[in-house]
């Protein structure tokens, strides 16, 4: 009797097996690529940068050389400093116009889908290289924005993205203007706020300021917080923009020189592989420190439903 019933058990215990098994199956491919295409890489560039490796010759140990040279590298100083400067302030005013602009949408209007999209576009083409190249024909010694002035009698336009003193407020701009993605996600975000505290405070006096500050960016902060780890990180692993507006060089004056325009010069213009893996684990730890500051101090801002 007691073999008859475990029958019924037996049988779950093979349908487990076999869901488990096909489980497996279809992880494989993602499992294969996790190894192969992100730990593999990563394990290897952290072993490259204890190396003086220059793709022509095997690579050799020289332990923290790499690190050291950082310390002492003027270029990779500025760079950070270059890209410091864009991440602090494309990112608040990339989010600023684009909470504006969700408010605005969330206001109602017709054609609401089409406008949606229409301001979500730049985020798609953003970091392409079509974009970035247009970008540099607008903002050229004879592009669109000095023609413009031309007309309107300035006489002696900035040479933008020929000038030192300018030439990474074009790249800011061009981040500002890809503001479409967390535009979205705030709409959405605004979408979930019952309007009846809104109702409430008009009830009771509120202002729109009040009513902005006191509902809306308490409820909405956990969106708030969402954009910003996410542009703060992709901030930080800009490339294409300054690589192709600055013809691959960080010019004029390196005053466009990206960490990471930096890196691949370093990588691939001077095959200093090593020199180029230590660097991508510094910009790694920089990366997580931000998120982990974040991550920390918005326990002081960011309110969620419980």
């Amino acid at each position: 009797m007691s073999a008859i019933a475990e029958l019924p058990q037996r049988r779950r215990n093979r349908g487990e097996n076999r869901d488990n098994k096909a489980a497996y199956v279809f992880l494989l491919p993602w499992l294969v690529g996790l190894l192969v295409i992100t730990i593999g890489p990563m394990v290897a560039s952290l072993y490259l940068s204890f190396t003086d490796y220059n793709l022509l010759s095997a690579p050799h140990w020289i332990g923290l050389q790499n690190y050291v040279a950082m310390y002492h590298d003027s270029r990779l100083i500025n760079s950070l400093k270059v890209t410091f400067t864009y991440v602090f302030v494309s990112v608040p005013l990339q989010l600023a116009l684009a909470l504006i602009i969700a408010m605005v949408l969330n206001r109602g209007m017709r054609a609401l889908p089409f406008y949606r999209s229409v301001f979500y576009l730049p985020s798609l083409m953003g970091a392409s290289v079509a974009i970035a190249v247009l970008w540099r024909e607008i903002f050229g010694t004879t592009g669109l924005v000095n023609q413009l002035l031309l007309k309107i009698g300035v006489h002696n336009p900035p040479g933008w993205i020929a000038d030192p003193s300018t030439a990474l407020s074009t790249i800011i701009l061009l981040h500002i203007w890809t503001f479409g993605s967390p535009m979205i996600i705030f709409l959405a975000g605004l979408r979930q706020i019952p309007t009846m505290y809104y109702e409430a405070a008009a009830v009771d006096g509120a202002s729109k300021w009040t009513q902005f500050v006191h509902i809306t960016m308490p409820l909405l902060s956990p969106i708030v917080f969402f954009n910003l780890v996410l542009q703060i990180i992709g901030a930080f692993q800009s490339f294409t923009q300054a690589f192709v507006v600055s013809g691959g060089t960080g010019g004029p004056a390196d005053s466009t020189m990206f960490y990471t325009l930096y890196l691949y010069l370093q990588g691939f213009g001077q095959f200093r592989m090593g020199y180029a893996s230590a660097m991508a684990w510094l910009l790694m730890i920089i990366i997580a420190i931000f998120t982990a500051v974040n991550f920390l101090v918005s326990k002081y801002w960011v309110h969620y439903d419980d």
